[in-house]
């Protein structure tokens, strides 16, 4: 019985050792240029009705059950979702900064599975008229026990495939719109 109680602290004590060690903290980031201007661009990313067309986590669930809240693009303005795929679960995005026509920041609180707050945001830049560099980020803080696991499957794994999904769904969507 004392050698249970010996390894079960011993466990215990190697847990709270990498939870210590671990980053608590991430920020993911991909870039990418779109053949596009920047005002049509940051225009079409700050309307959250239009993030299921191209954001890769509503794709994942198409019975997923949205509700928006507010003028969307604007200040204030939330989505709600809830899914009964645990990989979206249930949440809420809201707009938190707008400055047109370069930088776009939201809120997002997952309540279900995990209840975990992050903020996204977008950059856009002209490059040259007609050519946009987009930068899309998410940052947010890792609570025990998602900060041991993230020593093993980094934020960066789970979420950069993601991101560069949807960019290249943006880039899709947005390089057809200037075609027409």
């Amino acid at each position: 019985m004392t050698l249970f109680f010996y390894l079960l602290i011993a466990f215990i004590t190697f847990i709270a050792f990498l939870h210590a060690w671990a980053k608590k903290r991430y920020d993911i980031s991909r870039t990418m240029v779109i053949n596009s201007p920047r005002d049509v661009v940051f225009s079409y990313v700050r309307q959250l009705k239009k993030h299921p067309l191209w954001v890769p986590w509503f794709s994942k669930h198409p019975q997923v059950v949205l509700k928006h809240k507010g003028e969307d693009g604007k200040l204030g303005a939330a989505i709600y979702w809830r899914s009964k795929n645990k990989e979206i679960g249930e949440g809420i995005q809201k707009i938190i900064k707008v400055k047109h026509p370069r930088v776009f920041e939201t809120r997002i609180l997952f309540v279900k599975p995990v209840k975990v707050s992050l903020l996204t945001y977008f950059a856009v830049k002209e490059i040259e008229p007609g050519k946009s560099k987009v930068v899309w980020g998410i940052r947010g803080n890792l609570p025990f026990p998602l900060s041991v696991i993230s020593l093993f499957y980094s934020p960066d794994k789970l979420m950069g495939q993601d991101l560069e999904k949807g960019l290249i769904n943006l880039k899709t969507k947005m390089e057809k719109r200037v075609k027409v």
